[in-house]
C-alpha cells in the first residue's frame, strides 16, 4: 500500500472523494489510525490539552512535539504525519525554519502546520521554498485563545468572513500545501474549499470541506469534561477503538459525518 502524499491529497480533492484526518500522539494509537486507512495523522499541539491536563496549548514546546512526532511517525507506514508548530515557535521565519526543520529531521514529520492568516505569508512562503509542506490553519486558533477571548466561533460577521476569504487564498498563493478551518460556518468552509485548489481539511467546519478531522480522545469520547458540539462519540456505537476508528474514517469518506448537528450556521 503506497504512502499518502501531497499529491494524493490533491488528486483526492480533483476526484471529489472525502478524505479522513484523526490527531495522533503515540505509537499504538498512530498504528491503528494507520491500519485504519484514514488519510492525515496530525500530531497536534492539542496533546497539551488531551494528554498534559493543561488548560490550553499554549505551554506545549517544540521539544514535546519532536517526541509525539517520532512516536507518530515510528508508527505510521501510509499516513502523511503532519505535525504542529507550537506557540511562539515560528514568530519570525528564521524561528519557523529551525522549529520545522527539527519535526522533520528529529520528529519524522513530513509536513508541519501552523496558525493564522495574512501575518503568516512570509513564513509560509520561506518554509514553502526550503522544500517544507505547510499546513495552514484559519478560523478558531487555539493558540490564539486568549487573544480571541475564548473558543468561539469564526466568520459569522461578513467583513471577518471576506477576509478569511482572502487569507485563504493568500495562503494557497504563498505556498500552503493544505489548510484547516476551525468552527467556521458551513457555507463559509464550502465557499473557501471551492475557491482553493489546495485540499481544505474541515473541524466544526461542517460537510463540504475535502477531509474532516477530530480530536482522537474527543471522538473516542474519553477526553474529560465537556467535548465539542461538533464531535461524536464513535466508540459508544462501536464498541472497540479500532472499529470507533474504522466507522469515523468510513462515514468521512462516505460523506455522512459530519452531519447537520457537527456544524454551525
Amino acid at each position: 500500500m503506497s504512502s499518502i502524499t501531497v499529491s494524493t491529497l490533491q488528486q483526492l480533492k480533483q476526484r471529489g472523494e472525502k478524505f479522513a484526518a484523526l490527531t495522533a500522539y503515540d505509537a499504538s494509537f498512530a498504528q491503528l489510525i494507520d491500519e485504519a486507512g484514514v488519510e492525515v495523522l496530525l500530531v497536534g499541539d492539542s496533546l497539551g490539552m488531551v494528554v498534559q491536563g493543561r488548560e490550553s496549548t499554549i505551554p506545549v514546546t517544540v521539544d514535546e512535539m519532536v517526541y509525539h512526532s517520532s512516536l507518530v511517525a515510528r508508527a505510521a507506514k501510509r499516513a502523511l504525519v503532519v505535525s504542529d508548530l507550537p506557540f511562539m515557535s515560528y514568530a519570525t521565519t528564521e524561528q519557523a525554519l529551525t522549529s520545522a526543520a527539527r519535526l522533520m529531521k528529529e520528529g519524522g514529520a513530513r509536513m508541519v502546520k501552523l496558525e493564522g492568516g495574512a501575518l503568516r505569508l512570509d513564513t509560509v512562503r520561506r518554509l514553502a521554498e526550503n522544500g517544507v509542506p505547510v499546513c495552514a490553519h484559519l478560523g478558531l486558533l487555539p493558540q490564539s485563545v486568549h487573544k480571541l477571548g475564548g473558543y468561539k466561533i469564526q466568520g459569522r460577521e461578513a467583513a471577518v468572513a471576506e477576509q478569511m476569504v482572502a487569507d485563504a487564498r493568500a495562503l494557497q498563493q504563498a505556498g500552503a500545501d493544505l489548510l484547516v478551518l476551525e468552527c467556521v460556518p458551513r457555507t463559509l468552509a464550502g465557499e473557501i474549499t471551492a475557491a482553493l485548489t489546495i485540499p481544505v481539511i474541515g473541524i466544526g467546519a461542517g460537510a463540504a470541506t475535502d477531509g474532516q478531522v477530530l480530536v482522537l480522545y474527543d471522538m473516542l469520547g474519553i477526553t474529560p469534561g465537556k467535548r465539542p458540539s461538533f464531535s461524536h462519540d464513535f466508540l459508544a456505537e462501536a464498541g472497540s477503538v479500532r472499529g470507533a476508528i474504522t466507522a469515523y474514517a468510513s462515514q468521512v469518506k462516505a460523506g455522512t459525518f459530519p452531519a447537520a448537528q457537527h456544524g454551525f450556521d
